[in-house]
């Protein structure tokens, strides 16, 4: 703040050289207002006029500087106080706040000590926001306790002139059995997590055992089917080979008897051969006989097979006369 007392008019007249009072009272106060102020001037002990920042010029005696407001944003540090959660949990808290002045006017005559008594409203405010949440939520949701207060204290300050701008709780303080019991209730609840995570590996684990157990069952039946089909298949195959063969093989010995001389006496012979062979193992298999009338007489056996033979043969010729016919 600087003062300087200068010479506002010459001396127009004699009369004005010879009377100093009229000299005291023509002389100005000029003032420098730094950038960021505001101050307050007060005409014979009424508000004037709020001064802005750069020069200015003040009647002496009359005008005084009642007032200096900073427009700048200032940080208060409000002190710990104990507040009590909606759970009935005592909390040591603490906070800054942050403020600037808009109305130097309203901040100089509408409170007595304007950082003070919006220290005071941040702690009352701060224990009424605390009352209406629990300890959890007081914890986690800072941000919006922290916003509420702002919002009550601009609410209460609008007359004083002051605008809160932000505040921010710095520390929060429970008792140490609360400290200890969130300590075991997250040491629990991380015991928890464990081992839900270890059963849900085993689970995932025991889940994986079994898919590999239901693939492999698959992959056994599928090759089992294969392999059955396969063997079917060669089964089935074998048995036309044999098939064609036993037929080829008849078709021949049936050709060669056909065609041959002395077929009908191979014939006979074979017929001969087979009786015997098949009498021979009777009484090996079986302590029961069977045997035909006339066991001894191979050859009226042997006469009777070929009556058969020949009588299924003239059928045949004769059936195949007929559909050549038809044909």
């Amino acid at each position: 703040m600087l003062r300087a007392t200068v010479t506002k008019f010459p001396q127009l007249t004699s009369a004005a050289t010879a009377s100093p009072l009229l000299a005291r009272t023509t002389r100005m106060v000029i003032k420098f207002v730094p950038q960021q102020e505001a101050w307050i001037v007060e005409r014979m002990g009424r508000f004037h006029r709020a001064l802005e920042p750069g020069l200015q010029v003040l009647m002496p005696i009359i005008d005084q500087v009642k007032y200096v407001k900073s427009l700048k944003e200032v940080a208060i540090e409000i002190p710990s106080q104990r507040a009590i959660t909606q759970d009935n949990v005592t909390l040591d808290l603490d906070g800054v706040l942050y403020l600037r002045v808009v109305d130097p006017y309203k901040a100089s005559y509408g409170v007595e000590d304007a950082e003070f008594s919006v220290s005071q409203l941040a702690q009352t405010t701060m224990r009424a926001e605390i009352g209406l949440m629990t300890l959890d939520r007081t914890l986690a949701e800072r941000a919006h306790l922290n916003s509420n207060i702002v919002e009550a204290i601009n609410g209460a300050a609008a007359d004083w002139g002051i605008r809160c701008l932000r505040y921010e709780i710095r520390d929060i303080h429970p008792p140490a059995k609360v400290v200890e019991s969130m300590h075991q209730q997250v040491s629990a609840e991380r015991t928890k997590r464990a081992q839900i995570l270890d059963s849900e590996g085993s689970r995932q684990a025991a889940i994986n055992v079994a898919e590999g157990l239901k693939q492999s069952v698959i992959l056994q039946s599928e090759a089992n089917k294969a392999e059955q089909i396969n063997q079917a298949t060669g089964e089935a195959e074998a048995i036309l080979l044999r098939a064609k063969a036993n037929a080829e093989g008849i078709c021949r010995i049936a050709e060669a008897i056909t065609n041959s001389e002395g077929g009908h006496h191979a014939v006979s012979l074979t017929v001969a051969d087979k009786y015997v062979d098949a009498f021979s193992k009777l009484a090996k298999e079986s302590t029961t006989l069977i045997l035909p009338a006339p066991a001894s007489d191979a050859s009226s056996m042997v006469a009777q097979a070929l009556t058969i033979y020949d009588g299924i043969t003239k059928k045949r010729g004769v059936s195949i006369d007929q559909a050549a016919h038809q044909k």
